[in-house]
């Protein structure tokens, strides 16, 4: 079981959440469930990688702004 720890939101926040939960048509849920998502969404930290042509293509487009 992952560890848990208490948070509090607004309750205008939390409503919020509820109604998402509500019109998820069950993908979601529990509002901490929906905002545990969020979260992890938003602040995670995933890398983007590129293949080796687009790397080159944003390497031009750099190239033409002058920054490389």
């Amino acid at each position: 079981m992952t560890d848990k720890v208490k948070i509090e939101i607004s309750k205008e926040a939390y409503d919020l959440l509820v109604k998402t939960v509500e019109e998820s048509e069950g993908e979601f849920k529990s509002p901490e469930e929906l905002l545990e998502f969020i979260i992890k969404e938003t602040l995670g930290e995933e890398e983007t990688v590129y293949t080796p042509e687009e790397e080159e293509k944003i390497k031009d487009n750099l190239r033409s702004l002058g920054y490389l």
